[in-house]
């Protein structure tokens, strides 16, 4: 019987794209594993598999024997382990890189006194190549990794980064080894010419560009530690009575909770008893308190600002908002967009392409001049020039630092494939209840019959004394409207309802009546002094109820689903976009054409059925444009799998927040806009840093092959080539990191 579950690790020594693929490659033809994605900015892998066939520490042996030190990586949400780990990776790397360059440094002396001809003590010079020897076999020592790694690549016959490494620096060193000792056996060395120097400084430079490569992928992933760092590390519960400090994982669904003024609230539940403003920029975005009051919910890691709450925990550990937030950030970091897919594959049939370059080079060369130090200094450089770190970094660094971004902006973007669709959608669908009105009703006219001698309050007055004996959400609207209004609602006797028509009773003993036209009419009251300011706010989308009383209409009363704020603003800003903007309801078609009427919407889609939404999207998709369906409900979420991008908002159901691509936490709509201009941001980053890292191959590799040098005389030294092939993959993930000086 299968039992699918998945793992997910940490990482050592991952240092380029090659690295990822040949883990991933790895894993996935071992029978019993589904799936495997490795991160290489956050140094982690997720493997699905069946327990049935492979077991845990299989698989962790199997990374283990490819060379990558691994761990399981602990699933509460807790930025410590992780962090630990981050900071041991740049201090190992740091005190490699100060090692090998103290050690190092001796070299550089002797390679500039060739240069520039500067006076060399005569012990130094007589016994220079031993020292150049020890000095560059100690820098060998210090970086002995990378070799380890290289060689063990090779014995594997899956050549990584560090292979090209290893190779160039071995060639370097033996050929220098064999130039020093040839003396000593009697032998005519090729040349004078020693290339330890070239050899050590590679290596130092390498290990400058991984103490710099992890220096600046924890930054990429700072925003995301932010996020888990603003958990309460506590909660304050009462347990038979008492007040109880105890860790927020120790906190059970049903627990009383208590959060003073000035406290994080330690997770998500509704409130029992209090009135305060809570700090919900953290989670949602917004800058303004919101005022939490009885059978509110409220959020975890938020901040209670003015009050005591007093609320019943709803959702602990991994169900809270803020773990969600975490785990979706970090899913979309595991997802690979279709750039990254397609650079994976380039970067992984990348480092026997270069060796046959470096080959190919030293061969010409050395037919063409017949100079062996020439064709042996063209190989080594071509060798450590070409680096597909850079190609490995483009989008992951990017998705590091973009989707974290949006998370602090309210916006998750749960995988990596929905920043390329969102760049490309031409419709965006808005569901219309809850989504673009606020899914309550509420009265917005009301309106008295000039010729009746009852005041307009009279007629709220009368109408909500009358509905608050029901429970038709329209009484409530119009309950809710007088108690705003404060108004003192009069005795009823003799309340009588009739579903769906209306209800009646006594005021001051008069007969009043509230309700359709027809339950007047059934009543035996006629009047038509209001009928057509009726007809007009029918016209708009509203309910309308009359009013009578005795035998005469005093008044009517429309009642509407109110759109949300900035419903027509963020229609006009996706038009300016070159989107087209439609509405989808199951309303009838007067209601949906007066909602889009007023936010100014291209197209209706009235009277869809739930089941029918996915296939209006699927209708859309066959005019051969790409959809974006945004909404909130259970019913939704077929229209949301359907549609090219999924968009749900946070205050829908959770169901449908599961099916969107891109979830909005906070209940706004402009957030629709700041999404996709965020994701074609991200994009173009992506775009930016895969070009850099291709034209830096591009141009690198014929420079260091040698092919300027017939025409300016100038050869790229290998020691050069390290430095530049270190900076390449600290440029891509420095123009990464500048996205966070992004404003909407």
């Amino acid at each position: 019987m299968q039992k699918i579950t998945t793992i997910n690790l940490k990482l050592s020594g991952i240092h380029c794209a090659s690295c990822v693929l040949k883990i991933e490659k790895a894993l996935k033809k071992e029978s019993g594993i589904r799936e495997a994605r490795v991160n290489l900015v956050l140094g982690e892998a997720s493997v699905v598999f069946d327990e049935s066939i492979v077991d845990k520490q299989k698989i962790i042996t199997m990374v283990n024997d490819l060379g990558y030190p691994v761990s399981l990586k602990k699933e509460e949400f807790s930025m410590n382990a992780g962090d630990k780990q981050e900071q041991d990776e740049v201090e190992k790397n740091k005190k490699q890189f100060i090692y090998s360059l103290v050690l190092g440094l001796p070299l550089l002396y002797f390679a500039i006194t060739g240069i520039f001809k500067l006076p060399v003590p005569f012990v130094l010079e007589t016994n220079s190549g031993i020292i150049q020897f020890v000095l560059a076999t100690l820098v060998i020592v210090v970086s002995r990794k990378i070799w380890q790694k290289g060689f063990r690549a090779f014995l594997k016959l899956n050549p990584d980064m560090d292979s090209l490494i290893f190779v160039g620096t071995l060639v370097a060193y033996s050929y220098s080894v064999y130039i020093t000792i040839a003396p000593l056996l009697n032998l005519s060395p090729p040349s004078k010419y020693l290339y330890f120097d070239s050899s050590a400084f590679i290596l130092i430079f390498i290990s400058l560009g991984r103490f710099l490569e992890a220096l600046t992928k924890g930054k990429t992933s700072e925003a995301i530690e932010k996020l888990i760092g603003i958990q309460s590390k506590t909660a304050t519960v009462l347990r038979e009575g008492k007040e109880e400090k105890i860790s927020i994982a120790d906190v059970l669904v049903g627990d009383i909770i208590l959060v003073k003024p000035g406290e994080k609230i330690p997770v998500d539940g509704i409130v029992l008893e209090g009135n305060s403003g809570v700090d919900e920029k953290a989670i949602t975005g917004e800058s303004m308190p919101v005022l939490k009051k009885k059978g509110d919910w409220v959020i975890g890691a938020t901040i209670n600002k003015t009050s005591v709450l007093k609320f019943t925990a709803r959702k602990v550990g991994n169900e809270t908002m803020i773990a969600q937030i975490i785990q979706t950030v970090g899913e979309a970091l595991n997802s690979k967009a279709k750039l990254q897919k397609v650079a994976d594959k380039i970067a992984f049939y990348f480092v026997p392409v270069v060796m046959l370059i470096a080959v190919l080079s030293f061969s010409i060369w050395f037919f063409v001049t017949g100079d062996f130090n020439f064709a042996i200094s063209v190989f080594v450089a071509v060798l450590i020039i070409a680096c597909p770190c850079a190609l490995g970094l483009a989008t992951p660094t990017a998705v590091a630092m973009g989707t974290a971004l949006s998370a602090q902006k309210g916006i998750l973007i749960k995988n990596a494939s929905a920043l390329s669709k969102a760049e490309n959608i031409d419709v965006v669908v808005f569901d219309k209840t809850g989504t673009l009105t606020k899914g309550e009703p509420v009265v917005t006219d009301i309106v008295k019959n000039q010729k009746s001698k009852v005041e307009k309050e009279n007629v709220l007055e009368m109408a909500a004394s009358l509905e608050k004996n029901s429970n038709h959400p329209l009484a409530s609207a119009v309950v809710l409207k007088a108690k705003q209004e404060d108004i003192e609602l009069a005795k009823v006797v003799n309340f009588k309802e009739i579903a769906g028509k209306g209800v009646s009773g006594e005021i001051d003993k008069k007969q009043v009546y509230l309700g359709t036209k027809k339950f007047l009419l059934e009543n035996k009251i006629e009047n038509n002094f209001l009928d057509r300011k009726a007809e007009v706010l029918e016209e708009e989308g509203k309910t309308v109820l009359f009013l009578a009383e005795e035998k005469e209409i005093i008044g009517i009363i429309g009642i509407a689903d109110t759109l949300k704020d900035f419903a027509k603003q963020t229609t006009q800003e996706l038009q300016s976009m070159g989107k087209e903007v439609y509405v989808i309801t199951g309303d009838n078609s007067r209601v949906g054409k007066a909602i889009a009427s007023k936010i100014g919407a291209d197209r209706v889609l009235a009277e869809i059925l739930p089941q029918g939404k996915a296939e209006e999207i699927r209708k859309i998709q066959v005019e051969g444009k790409h959809v974006a369906m945004v909404g909130d409900g259970i019913n939704d979420a077929p229209a949301l799998a359907r549609a090219d991008l999924g968009i749900a908002l946070g205050s829908g159901t959770d169901i449908a927040m599961e099916t969107g691509e891109i979830v909005l936490v906070r209940d706004n709509l402009q957030d629709i806009v700041s999404a996709i201009k965020l994701s074609r941001y991200i994009s173009r980053k992506i775009k930016q840093n895969l070009f850099w890292a291709f034209a830096y191959n591009a141009i690198s590799i014929p420079v260091a092959a040698g092919v300027l040098y017939p025409v300016t005389g100038w050869l790229l030294s290998p020691s050069l080539a390290a430095l530049a092939m270190a900076f390449s993959s600290v440029s891509v993930v420095m123009n990464s990191l500048s996205m966070k000086r992004y404003e909407r």
